[in-house]
């Protein structure tokens, strides 16, 4: 082999070698540090509460390890116009559904970080958007009465940069077993 062609080896063999160790060192930041724009983003990052995504119910396995606001985040209040909802008698097999309406009673945008209900048959859904102060909204609950017979009452655990942190709804009623089935209307 003649001294060119050792040349062009032993320098891409000196290239791959790089390669490897700027790979198994965290890539080229690592090498190099992060440029002032990365900085920048990971702090925005960090301090920014990042809101789950809008298809997540909270009950969907995974969804609810982000349970508490994130730290250094001010805090509003949230007033609910109801949070307890009787929905009287259902039949068994009904998927029962109420809209529990709130406003944010503070001086801070309100952001609802997560919202669980008590089992995997209570479904609840969060605005993923702040709520500015004075600012009203919703959060929809369905209860699926299925394999539920017997007074039943639910619970939501709503989380947010609220004080305090967490704020509890509940849905109750009665289900009535498929056998004597409840009348017409839900009543």
């Amino acid at each position: 082999m003649d001294k060119s062609k050792k040349i062009q080896l032993g320098l891409l063999v000196l290239v791959a070698a790089l390669l490897v160790v700027n790979f198994a060192t965290g890539g080229f930041n690592a090498w190099f540090g992060k440029s002032e724009a990365d900085k920048i983003r990971e702090a925005a990052e960090a301090s920014t509460p990042q809101a789950p995504s809008p298809f997540s119910t909270g009950n969907i396995p995974g969804t609810n390890e982000a349970a508490t606001p994130p730290p250094n985040v001010p805090t509003t209040t949230i007033k609910y116009d109801q949070t307890v909802y009787d929905f009287g008698v259902a039949d068994e097999g009904a998927i029962v559904k109420h809209v529990y309406k709130f406003t944010n009673t503070g001086n801070e945008p309100l952001i609802i970080s997560n919202a669980k209900g008590s089992c995997g048959c209570t479904v609840p859904v969060w605005p993923k958007q702040p709520i500015p102060p004075g600012g009203k909204g919703e959060i929809a609950v369905e209860f699926d009465t299925k394999g539920k017979p017997g007074r039943q009452t639910k619970h939501v655990t709503v989380t947010a940069n609220t004080t305090p942190a967490e704020t509890h709804l509940e849905i109750t009623g009665e289900v009535r077993s498929k056998e004597r089935p409840a009348a017409k209307g839900g009543k």
